[in-house]
């Protein structure tokens, strides 16, 4: 379930479901959507052990518990503050209209936190909302800019597209029937960079966004989950200020069905190789540590914080906190038919005159804010003064494979399955 504040301020539960239908088979390689449907080890698996009379909690009434999140520090000459350790991440922006990109932007703005541009460049209105932006170097060099590269507080190299070799879905019109745009044709979206041979050529494509930026802004190296441990380490002995690691339940929303069901690891054991990975280089304190991918609740936040990253990067829950307006803004473009196009690049310039704009960014700040309260409450309920200082030792495995794969004692032991 994820929790989501309206703009009044109540609390209200939005389910966000990883299942996700199988098609029969129709000799075509299917197009994957965001989700998957098998089971594997989540954050679910594990409980946070609150204090009691062992050690103290924090009352809430009148002690503070700080969320304010830094990342960027080890080369950047400007470090990015965030309000919360959370950002939003970056989406195949080419199947999101211009006003729900718009909106993302200025809801993040009003959060606080990291906006990401994703496929399919920067458009003005993300600019101009976002207080803090990334921007996205993809392999696939759809609309990138240089100029709107040099308007960013953060560079995110997105070093492999491994579950999205393709991207664009057709779209229907108002009497239902199939037709192509601009933002719907299917195009090559490249696994790796075209001037991108091997590993050796990371720290050469950090280098050149270093140089064109003036050393100014964080770089952030995304990865998929794959081969953590080795890549992680790769990353940042490539001179990456962050490094956001990709876990297989990120919504990958075009590519073959067969990859997105079949391939990839799950955030929880990634996050884990991860940070043993920047441990055994001795930079767990420099360079920072973003997981993405399946976060729905404040308490999927908590446990990601103790495990060791230092923050987070939502997609689908930062989507579901703008419904039911998205729905509204893609009935009014596909009752327009064929000049749903046109009206795309009309909301480019007048986003903000669209009815519930405001509204929805404000409702998705408001999730964001429960997001962070509920951070809070698990943080001090552990007696931390910092949400940074929770730690694997406030954690307990509630099944063997969660055990397993965090080096956390099952519940009711003191020691790790296995050891």
């Amino acid at each position: 379930m994820v929790t989501r504040k309206s703009t009044e301020g109540t609390l209200a539960a939005t389910p966000v479901s990883t299942e996700k239908k199988v098609e029969s088979s129709s000799g075509h390689v299917s197009a994957g959507r965001p989700g998957r449907s098998r089971s594997f080890p989540t954050f679910d698996d594990l409980t946070l052990i609150p204090c009691s009379l062992s050690r103290v909690p924090l009352e809430a009434f009148y002690e503070q518990c700080t969320t304010a999140t830094t990342l960027g520090t080890r080369f950047a000459a400007q470090p990015i503050v965030l309000s919360t350790p959370v950002t939003i991440a970056g989406m195949g922006a080419k199947l999101l209209s211009p006003a729900v990109r718009a909106a993302l932007a200025y809801g993040s703005a009003h959060a606080g936190i990291l906006y990401t541009t994703g496929y399919g460049g920067m458009l003005a209105a993300e600019r101009e909302y976002a207080k803090m932006l990334s921007y996205e170097v993809l392999p696939s060099r759809v609309d990138f800019d240089p100029r709107h590269m040099l308007q960013a507080d953060v560079i995110e190299l997105v070093s492999v597209r491994g579950l999205s070799p393709s991207i664009g879905m057709p779209s229907r019109n108002s009497q239902g029937a199939m037709q192509e745009t601009a933002y719907s044709r299917l195009t090559h979206s490249p696994t790796r960079h075209p001037d991108w041979v091997g590993s050796d050529d990371l720290p050469k494509k950090v280098e050149e966004l270093r140089e064109a930026t003036d050393w100014q802004v964080p770089i952030i190296v995304k990865i998929s989950a794959a081969h953590v441990f080795d890549d992680v380490q790769l990353a940042a002995k490539a001179g990456a200020d962050i490094i956001t690691v990709e876990g297989m339940e990120a919504g990958a929303s075009t590519g073959p069905e067969i990859l997105n069901q079949n391939t990839g690891v799950p955030g929880i054991a990634a996050v884990c190789q991860a940070r043993r990975a920047l441990e055994t280089l001795g930079l767990e304190d420099e360079v920072g540590l973003i997981l993405c991918g399946g976060i729905r609740s404040g308490a999927d936040v908590a446990k990601a914080l103790a495990l060791g990253v230092d923050a987070v990067s939502i997609g689908t829950a930062a989507l579901r906190s703008l419904e039911p307006w998205t729905q509204q803004v893609a009935a009014q473009s596909e009752g327009d038919g064929a000049a749903g196009e046109d009206r795309a690049e009309a909301e480019r310039d007048s986003v903000a005159d669209l009815p519930g704009f405001a509204d929805a960014a404000h409702r998705m700040a408001n999730f964001i804010a429960t997001l962070t309260q509920e951070i809070q409450l698990l943080a001090r309920a552990c007696g931390k003064a910092n949400v940074h200082d929770l730690e694997a030792e406030d954690l307990r495995a509630l099944s063997l494979e969660a055990s397993l794969i965090t080096n956390v004692p099952l519940v009711g032991m003191d020691t790790v399955i296995g050891r």
